[in-house]
């Protein structure tokens, strides 16, 4: 008798059922730990606002007709999309690996770009969510309202899964957790904080302003906050265009750790 060997059906080339397993595994491990992974950086996200209007009593954002509070509350929606997609993909790929868990999404017939499609998935879920759950909760101080939906969208979604690709290739470099919080301390929260978040960018002295220009973070957060106010300090034209390129870079970047097994097979 021939023994038969039962190989995942693929549609059109995609093996959509291992891709979905893959995604509903990245949700469900932070879905897990929700005290952590969500309710944690929402009252970090409050406490921010809480300093800097309440306490500090900011009343001018410098940007006309808009208030201190309308203007830094969609940046720390933004900021906690960023931290919260990089910490998702990041974290579950060394962890995997440090574990000896890669086995788990290695011997599975996964293409390298379901792989990549599955963390970053994973990973825009919880940046998105996140967000949304800060915005609901800074909404009681801000009272913003939406103007431009496409822009919200757009760089939401887009920083989303920018962080979540940046996560996999940090995820996939890092050979301990010290290497992790290297790049997330050293590399993305100074980027976060140095984007206009709480600020104009246009206000500071030079160099500063030219160099800030530079940052695809300010890009990202001055777009998501235009969706909101209306006001945009840099130029929207090419916040969308380097939003999408930095976003195919990454997946091709990732691809290629993926295809190459960097860090995983050795």
């Amino acid at each position: 008798m021939t023994q038969t060997t039962l190989v995942p059906r693929r549609y059109g080339g995609v093996n959509w059922i291992g891709f979905r397993t893959l995604y509903l595994r990245e949700v469900k491990r932070f879905w897990k730990v929700g005290m952590q992974t969500v309710l944690a950086p929402v009252m970090t996200s409050l406490l921010y606002m809480l300093i800097f209007v309440v306490a500090v009593g900011g009343t001018r954002s410098g940007a006309e007709g808009v208030t201190f509070a309308e203007f830094i509350g969609p940046g720390l929606i933004m900021m906690s999309i960023l931290n919260n997609a990089f910490a998702n993909s990041s974290s579950s790929i060394l962890q995997a690996k440090m574990m000896g868990l890669t086995p788990d999404f290695l011997t599975p017939p996964l293409s390298p770009i379901e792989l990549a499609a599955g963390f970053a998935a994973g990973a825009m879920t919880r940046g998105v969510f996140v967000g949304l759950v800060t915005a609901i909760s800074v909404w009681f101080f801000t009272r913003f309202h939406l103007q431009h939906i496409w822009a919200v969208a757009y760089f939401g979604f887009g920083a989303a899964l920018m962080l979540g690709l940046a996560g996999i290739f940090a995820g996939l470099w890092s050979e301990k957790f010290d290497h992790l919080a290297a790049v997330s301390n050293f590399i993305v929260m100074p980027m976060t904080f140095l984007s206009g978040t709480f600020y104009l960018v246009d206000r500071l002295p030079e160099p500063f302003r030219t160099v800030s220009h530079y940052n695809p973070f300010f890009y990202m957060i001055d777009g998501f906050r235009y969706g909101f106010i209306g006001f945009a300090d840099g130029s929207l034209t090419v916040g969308v265009i380097l939003v999408g390129v930095i976003n195919v870079v990454l997946a091709i970047a990732c691809w290629a750790l993926f295809h190459t097994g960097y860090r995983l097979k050795s």
